[in-house]
């Protein structure tokens, strides 16, 4: 039951990320500028649809890779449980995120047009709750099935999302200047 939680939970937030750009672009506002500025982005992709089939080999019982961390059945189900409860937790602060993000929602730095800088809703308790959610994600997906291999998407997870918001934090300091900086020493990076 959680892997499938787990499963829907990944899938709303691509598809609120799609839906979204979607929106923007009948707006005439380019949302999506994934790669732009950084090519090695495109490394991403081929990792994503690998951690998207070990979530579906676990879930549906297909052949799967990765040792098992735990063998206590007990605590495996409370764990996965609270896996659970943080993915669809981390739905509900992504869709939060997005609806407050207005007309400035951008996948990717946009440097020339880059919308205002938003600083309510859910990005007043963090600067980057889509982020925040999508490290719940991979959070509760490892608790969901403890395994080596999901550890280490965890461990990859948080280095590429830490790089990407400070590339980000950067492109709007530049773009912001004293404004975001003011924000910064108000609200935290993630929570």
């Amino acid at each position: 039951m959680q892997g499938y939680i787990a499963i829907f939970s990944l899938i709303l937030l691509i598809l609120f990320v799609l839906f979204r750009s979607f929106q923007m672009k009948r707006k005439g506002i380019k949302a999506l500028h994934f790669g732009e500025m950084d090519k090695k982005d495109f490394l991403i992709p081929p990792f994503v649809l690998l951690y998207f089939y070990m979530l579906l080999a676990n879930t549906f019982d297909l052949p799967r890779f990765g040792t098992v961390l735990t063998s206590n059945e007990t605590s495996s189900a409370v764990a996965a449980w609270i896996g659970a409860a943080l993915c669809l937790f981390a739905v509900a602060l992504f869709l939060w995120g997005m609806v407050s993000f207005g007309k400035s929602f951008r996948v990717g730095i946009d440097a020339d047009k880059p919308g205002s800088l938003v600083t309510s809703g859910a990005f007043s308790i963090s600067r980057n709750p889509l982020y925040v959610s999508f490290f719940m994600i991979l959070a509760g997906i490892f608790l969901i099935f403890p395994a080596w291999i999901f550890f280490a998407y965890f461990v990859a997870g948080l280095w590429l999302i830490d790089r990407q918001v400070c590339l980000e934090e950067n492109s709007l300091r530049n773009i912001y200047g004293k404004e975001y900086d003011d924000y910064c020493g108000k609200v935290r990076r993630y929570i």
